[in-house]
């Protein structure tokens, strides 16, 4: 924003990549120095406590967010006198975001998600003249304002019922035996305002809609940054706070879980444009990430964070090649990828990978990252959810390979998208880093265990 104000937007793109290096050095240099944040001598009133869970997703979050800022310079480049807008909102994001890692008090976890929430609600809408953006920021707008409503009466009864905001004090109000039946209900409240965050069924209603309206760069860190972010916050909040009355709202997730892994993937199968394709895509992912929750026992987390990478890099990967397609047809439709093999052999097979990552098929990192998921589920007694993720899983594979076979088989468009080398250094680190952790997963499966 200062930059903005002496007109020297050619830095601030390279000034906030050098920023986000040094903040991601400083966030892995806290691994060996966890516990409690304190300032001045201060404990914050136990807000924020970082331990390998926040430090290992904070290390991912930053590495989207500068994969996200060195596409935003090409994106962008007919929209210069809003640049510092939009990455200065892009930055808020990244803040709520990390925040989101690391709460311990109930306030934290709320100003996380309002923090990641409205910033979003304005990039969804940031085309002001195109009527899809418009419609994507005003339902975003109105059902995120629900969601944050429940979560906010959530917590009021919460600390109602336990007297506390702290995690850690709400854990031993909750494992205490003597609990009110409004601490059920705002845990329930809670856990709603969390499964539409990550746009589970049935509160999923939402996502295709935001994803197809929003800008595509919106729609990509959506669908990798913020959704980690919200299933990471998800995770934490069960882990550390619900784990005693847990079993209450179990069958509920059960079920919820089974729902949107079967519907993410069906409602793909008949999805023409990519974008919303994409988008069931992640609803189905959010259902395989939902089984993190019913098996949670702490040792899982190695699961959901090798999950968690392995998927935004292919989903990343995708949407990086992608957004030059939808640039050159003027069409976000499967059809716009036709001949693209026979066009641009290396970024038809660049986007090939990432297909077959996101659809689980081996040597790839997502079929470790689904392998992983799916053990943990097992070893916690989830059989039956188990099947029903292995069979939607290869239901899945038809719908990822709609595009692949576009690129392939069909008569090439006249129109040539030409990436350019901000697109093909991203979409470059995404499939090298999922063939790399296909082969190599101990990198990062370890770092949790």
């Amino acid at each position: 924003m200062i930059a903005e104000v002496f007109n020297l937007r050619k830095i601030m793109i390279p000034a906030i990549l050098a920023a986000l290096t040094a903040i991601f050095y400083v966030n892995m240099n806290n691994w060996n120095h966890t516990g409690d944040v304190v300032i001045y001598g201060i404990n914050m009133s136990h807000m924020i406590t970082v331990d390998h869970f926040s430090v290992a997703f904070s290390g991912l979050s930053i590495l989207l967010a500068a994969f996200i800022f060195i596409l935003s310079h090409d994106y962008y480049k007919n929209e210069q006198h809003h640049l510092s807008d939009y990455l200065s909102i892009l930055l808020f994001i990244l803040c709520g975001a990390l925040a989101l890692f690391s709460f311990s008090n109930m306030a934290m976890l709320f100003l996380g998600i309002e923090i990641v929430s409205i910033s979003l609600y304005i990039m969804a809408g940031s085309r002001r003249f195109d009527v899809r953006s418009n419609e994507a920021g005003f339902k975003y707008f109105l059902l995120g304002s629900f969601a944050s409503g429940f979560l906010l009466l959530g917590i009021a009864l919460i600390y109602g019922t336990s007297g506390s905001f702290i995690m850690q004090q709400i854990s031993v109000y909750a494992m205490s035996g003597n609990v009110s039946p409004l601490f059920y209900l705002g845990m329930l409240l809670m856990i709603i305002a969390m499964l539409f965050k990550v746009a589970a069924v049935p509160f999923h209603f939402w996502s295709p809609d935001v994803y197809e309206g929003a800008p595509a760069l919106i729609t990509t860190l959506m669908s990798t940054l913020v959704k980690v972010a919200v299933f990471a916050a998800f995770y934490r909040l069960i882990l550390l706070c619900f784990t005693g009355s847990f079993s209450y709202a179990q069958d509920i997730l059960a079920i919820v879980t089974a729902a949107t892994i079967i519907l993410g993937n069906v409602v793909a199968l008949s999805q023409q444009n990519v974008k919303r394709l994409l988008a069931y895509s992640g609803i189905s992912h959010a259902g395989y990430m939902l089984l993190t929750l019913l098996s949670i026992n702490g040792g899982n987390a190695a699961a959901l964070f090798f999950y968690s990478t392995t998927y935004s890099l292919a989903t990343l990967g995708a949407f990086t090649l992608a957004i030059p397609v939808f640039a050159a047809m003027h069409s976000e439709q499967v059809d716009a990828f036709n001949g693209l093999g026979k066009k641009h052999p290396l970024m038809a097979a660049m986007l090939t990978i990432s297909m077959l990552s996101l659809a689980g098929i081996p040597p790839f990192a997502g079929f470790l990252g689904k392998y992983y998921i799916f053990s943990e589920a097992i070893i916690s007694g989830q059989v039956t959810l188990t099947l029903i993720a292995i069979i939607n899983s290869i239901i899945g594979v038809y719908y990822y390979f709609k595009l692949i076979l576009a690129m392939y088989t069909k008569p090439a468009n006249e129109s040539i998208p030409e990436p350019t080398p901000a697109f093909w250094l991203v979409a470059g680190v995404c499939v090298a880093g999922g063939i790399i952790l296909g082969i190599f997963p101990n990198a990062l499966i370890t770092l949790l265990q």
